[in-house]
């Protein structure tokens, strides 16, 4: 049995991304300080995107248009959208369905939490909803301090 203090946001991402049957996923932290999501985990990010995903301005992005919205942004393929909210690289991750939301603690924004799958999806009101709550479930243990 492990205690709270062995939580790792790691594997908290690998879990959430498989009860979703989804392949990738990120979680961001919100950085007060500079309004910046800062990466917390990844998994199935290519190497090349590493410098571009690790501080995200809030509203830019696919994750920062969800903290400024603070609602969930979706693509159901994102490797054909042309909306303008994902950003050129963010193909490269050969995602094609995704999903990111904000990590809400109350009104309060605590960061973002994103998910996708290798295929075209269009997630449903309860998955959207279900992954809102799973946010929001870790939205105190994100904040800093």
């Amino acid at each position: 049995m492990s205690s709270s203090t062995d939580f790792s946001w790691a594997d908290f991402l690998t879990r959430t991304i498989a009860d979703f049957g989804c392949t990738t996923g990120t979680l961001h932290r919100l950085d007060p300080a500079d309004k910046h999501l800062k990466l917390v985990a990844h998994q199935g990010i290519p190497e090349a995107l590493m410098p571009i995903i690790q501080s995200i301005p809030v509203g830019k992005g696919i994750a920062g248009v969800a903290a400024e919205r603070r609602e969930p942004v979706e693509m159901c393929n994102l490797q054909t959208d042309t909306s303008g909210v994902a950003k050129p690289g963010a193909k490269q991750t050969q995602v094609q369905g995704t999903l990111a939301v904000p990590v809400m603690d109350g009104n309060r924004l605590c960061g973002t939490l994103g998910i996708g799958k290798l295929v075209p999806y269009d997630f449903t009101v309860e998955e959207k909803e279900r992954l809102l709550g799973v946010a929001s479930g870790v939205a105190a243990r994100l904040l800093p301090g």
